[in-house]
């Protein structure tokens, strides 16, 4: 089973980033014999604050991501929130990604569905693994022939996500591929005062237990300077400390 890494900036916040990000993935992928996917959001539409920065948008974002697959060679991956994003998304990219708040949109899922692409269904945070089912019978009646389902924990009282990881392998019972998303995972919602909070330090803790309890893949957001960052400055990875995750995760 290929094992599936995903890696990127969790919005696009400049041409500049993107670049730094790619190069960095071109090198692990140089030196650890990988195929990571960069990943960036043009649009986070679920930010908690009115205010929050969301993206440079649609046209803009998917010029960017274009130009970062042309000239870096690296396949893509991206969220959508609304159906009409669906078409020109998947002229663009590899793996559309349905965000987990929105894995039960039946129209969502039928559009993603309908591009061709991979479709990447998150689990929703009030859902187990075996309710996956459904999306995913959704995304297969619409012509997806590659679904993947990723898990991002679940909702744990007031501000908090804690990981089930009997999810994984149920969640295989469903498709052949489960992804193990390491940073949003360790989130609080909202729990930062008009922001998502959370704790990095315990990414690395993610993807190795994802990978004991057969996880075929695994997402991180990165970022230079993740403190500096955007959009979930506090659970993105620090870039430089990528290489060493893949490292681990791909040696058997």
């Amino acid at each position: 089973m290929t094992k599936q890494i995903i890696a990127g900036p969790c919005v696009i916040e400049s041409e500049s980033l993107l670049q730094t990000v790619a190069e960095q993935i071109v090198y692990i992928n140089n030196v650890r014999n990988t195929d990571i996917i960069f990943k960036a959001s043009f649009d986070k539409a679920n930010r908690t604050s009115i205010s929050s920065f969301r993206g440079p948008g649609i046209d803009r974002g998917l010029q960017m991501l274009a130009d970062i697959k042309s000239k870096y060679g690296l396949r893509l991956l991206t969220d959508i929130h609304e159906s009409w994003q669906a078409e020109p998304v998947g002229q663009v990219v590899d793996v559309i990604q349905i965000p987990a708040f929105l894995c039960r949109q039946t129209d969502l899922l039928v559009a993603a569905a309908r591009t061709g692409k991979t479709v990447n269904i998150k689990k929703a945070q009030f859902l187990s693994g075996k309710d996956m089912r459904y999306p995913v019978e959704k995304a297969r009646d619409a012509g997806a022939s590659d679904v993947w389902l990723t898990e991002r924990g679940n909702i744990y009282g007031y501000n908090n996500l804690v990981v089930d990881f009997r999810n994984i392998p149920d969640m295989l019972d469903i498709v052949p591929t489960v992804i193990m998303d390491c940073t949003h995972s360790v989130q609080r919602p909202g729990g930062a005062g008009g922001k998502t909070g959370g704790d990095r330090r315990f990414v690395p803790q993610m993807a190795m237990a994802a990978k004991a309890f057969g996880a075929t893949g695994w997402f991180f957001e990165v970022h230079p300077d993740p403190d500096k960052g955007l959009s979930d400055a506090a659970n993105m990875l620090e870039l430089d400390k990528l290489d060493k995750i893949v490292e681990a995760l791909t040696n058997d």
